[in-house]
């Protein structure tokens, strides 16, 4: 709201360097179109960050978001990093990036998968070849990247919209396959 602050940070991006890779609008925060953003650097408090977590997680998987201090609740920082030297309030820098949407059931290539998402935490369970269901274990989603284990075998995938693609890989014997599911309406 503060055009002060607004011509501040125009100033500061020419000094730096770096005008043409910033955007600086003076509006509501609530009401500012920011869809096509690929970062977002916020000091807000939590109770406005909750208002915009839907319009954030909306964003394209991938696009990072920078805080000061506060986050989003229940969604932990992928990186979290404290300012040392003389800071003495608001040291506490945090990155998220916002995760693909993999919640649901997927299947396809002989692989079943049930998925449950809280933010980049993936749980659920991996059916393959026809066989029981195993426990995805060590899931870290990443933006659109995926990676987890289940039942002696490593997964790595990219998350595109409805269609998830990777390869997967036997531990015990080194054999890679390719993989891709696709979404199953709810």
């Amino acid at each position: 709201y503060n055009p002060d602050m607004v011509e501040l940070s125009r100033r500061l991006a020419r000094e730096a360097g770096v005008a043409d890779k910033a955007t600086f609008v003076q509006g509501d925060m609530y009401e500012a179109e920011f869809s096509k953003a690929t970062v977002l650097a916020l000091f807000l408090l939590p109770g406005n960050l909750e208002q915009l977590k839907d319009k954030i997680l909306a964003l394209k998987p991938g696009t990072r978001m920078v805080l000061n201090t506060f986050t989003v609740d229940g969604w932990e920082p992928d990186e979290s990093v404290r300012v040392e030297g003389d800071c003495t309030s608001w040291c506490q820098v945090l990155l998220h990036i916002v995760p693909a949407k993999v919640a649901g059931r997927w299947s396809g290539d002989g692989i079943d998968l049930v998925l449950n998402q809280d933010f980049q935490k993936v749980t659920g369970t991996i059916a393959a070849g026809g066989g029981a269901p195993a426990a995805i274990a060590d899931s870290r989603l990443g933006g659109a990247e995926w990676t987890f284990t289940a039942a002696g075998a490593m997964y790595s995938a990219r998350v595109d919209g409805s269609r998830i693609v990777g390869t997967s890989s036997i531990v015990a014997t080194g054999r890679r396959q390719g993989w891709t599911v696709t979404k199953r309406p709810e």
